[in-house]
């Protein structure tokens, strides 16, 4: 099969989703051409790395202010400014030029910030197998930032995109022929967005993998017994809430007990404010890192008190496949099948979840059993061959309907 993978960010290790589909479709056997745009040399390196992988990339440079400008552009419009962010006329038409002459089986497109793209192609060309790959509701993500978010800049963008990318999701679910969403929670947000009026594609969950081979257990590292880690992109403004919540109200309780318990928080584009923190006693505040692992075989704890978000939280799988326990609140079970108290550890209020990283320190049994368990559990249900394997299955359906038509 030769499929378009249309990405409005170039795949990489922490970009894990499409990275790890793109590698997995290709040791399946299959062609892919990956169109994508980026604005730095980390880029071109990430691009260099596909391509040594076995890809075909069209990499299209394009500086932050040019997006920032198509955002703007995208004002009086009413439509999402992330959907017109990654926009770039000339990937829309080496990519239009391409399926022009029926070079590809499917045309898979991701993210909201990517659909601008298979819209293009949909209506230039009627083709009836473009996939759009949501990941997350975003609009989902936005009603919850817009009540709890613990940065008024991350407010005030929320709840200005919000109606747009309610309106756009709603419309979006219905015009692609087949969506992929991360969670069932949000294959639910989806649906209700699609007006009575119109039937929305199929609308299937395809989860997030972790890389096994990469991601696992390192018996030759001792655990710190009071050290716990927080890993993301720190300026994401859901990783920002989480960090000043864990700060101000669970860590104090912590250290009432163990003062000199240790929070490291690992994670590239740390805000002025999370840096702020790092000048706090017992914690660090890392900046970008080359690699994570070191981080988590150390912890005795992976720590992620999610207070809104959407999809598949990475860094917990992540942190599973090294046997690092995690703890996090119930929010993020619902995209997850792992079940609390067995294999992952949940608590909703600030009290708990410090009982909850005391217990982890005091007892080595518990961690251990906790750690362990995760890691069967990302064995497997978050294999990505597997996963992969269920993408080809409804990129195979849709291109049959297309070869029908």
């Amino acid at each position: 099969m030769k499929i378009a993978y249309v990405v409005p960010y170039v795949p990489n290790r922490i970009r894990t989703r499409p990275y790890n589909l793109i590698l997995q479709l290709l040791s399946l056997g299959h062609t892919v051409e990956v169109f994508t745009v980026g604005s730095n040399e980390q880029d071109l390196t990430n691009v260099r790395d596909l391509r040594n992988k076995g890809a075909i990339v069209h990499y299209h440079h394009q500086p932050v202010w040019r997006s920032l400008l198509n955002s703007v552009l995208a004002v009086p419009t009413g439509q999402p400014l992330q959907s017109f962010y990654s926009w770039h006329n000339g990937m829309a038409r080496q990519l239009a030029d391409r399926v022009s002459r029926k070079e590809y089986d499917v045309v898979h497109v991701e993210h909201l910030r990517g659909s601008r793209y298979g819209l293009f192609i949909k209506e230039k060309f009627q083709m009836q197998s473009v996939v759009w790959d949501s990941v997350d509701c975003i609009s989902h993500l936005f009603e919850q930032a817009s009540r709890q978010s613990r940065s008024l800049f991350g407010k005030f963008v929320t709840r200005f995109e919000l109606p747009r990318t309610k309106r756009t999701e709603g419309n979006l679910v219905c015009r692609f022929d087949h969506t992929l969403v991360t969670s069932a929670v949000d294959r639910t947000a989806l649906l209700e967005l699609a007006t009575a009026k119109k039937n929305p594609s199929p609308l299937s969950v395809l989860p997030n993998g972790v890389d096994l081979n990469y991601f696992c257990p390192n018996p030759e590292v001792q655990r710190r017994t009071e050290t716990v880690v927080f890993s993301g992109k720190m300026s994401y403004h859901a990783n920002i809430s989480m960090v000043k919540y864990l700060v101000s109200e669970i860590m104090p309780r912590v250290w009432k007990i163990r003062p000199g318990v240790e929070l490291v928080i690992v994670g590239k584009d740390p805000s002025p404010e999370i840096r702020e923190l790092g000048r706090m006693a017992h914690i660090t505040v890392t900046g970008t890192v080359d690699d994570i692992r070191p981080f988590l075989w150390q912890a005795t704890a992976s720590v992620v008190p999610l207070l809104y978000g959407a999809g598949i939280q990475n860094k917990i799988l992540e942190a599973m496949a090294t046997a690092t326990p995690v703890i996090t609140t119930s929010r993020t079970l619902s995209a997850l099948e792992a079940e609390s108290g067995l294999e992952i550890i949940a608590a909703d209020t600030a009290e708990n979840f410090a009982i909850e990283i005391l217990r982890m320190m005091s007892d080595l049994e518990h961690r251990n059993k906790i750690g362990n368990a995760g890691l069967a559990y990302v064995q497997r249900c978050h294999n990505w061959k597997n996963i992969a394997g269920r993408l080809v299955d409804v990129y195979s359906q849709d291109s049959s309907r297309d070869l029908a038509t």
